[in-house]
């Protein structure tokens, strides 16, 4: 007999991470803001809405903000919130035993 609650406490983390693309997006911008065409050519294959949608995603769950900057040309730059920085940052070690994980493969 399984004691286990239903939900676990990963669950919120899982979900702001679904998506195929999400945590690609969050790697690039661990490090600098970028911008929506920058991020387009930094994760090969992703599609303009699916980024567009996923970035939306991220902003709604927190972890992703959004600013927009006005002159000539509108510019918007999408950086990670403190909570998203956190969140990448847990994923390192999930990251080293993925690494670990293949190499014995």
């Amino acid at each position: 007999m399984n004691t286990r609650p239903h939900f676990c406490s990963l669950n919120a983390a899982v979900d702001i991470l679904s998506g195929k693309w999400k945590i690609l997006l969050l790697w690039e911008l661990l490090d600098q803001p970028r911008r929506f065409g920058e991020l387009r050519r930094l994760v090969p294959g992703i599609r303009e809405k699916v980024l567009a949608e996923q970035l939306r995603e991220l902003e709604a769950d927190g972890v992703v903000a959004r600013k927009t900057f006005d002159g000539a040309q509108l510019r918007v730059e999408y950086s990670l919130t403190e909570a998203g920085t956190a969140l990448t940052r847990a994923l390192e070690p999930l990251t080293q035993w993925s690494l670990e994980h293949v190499a014995r493969r």
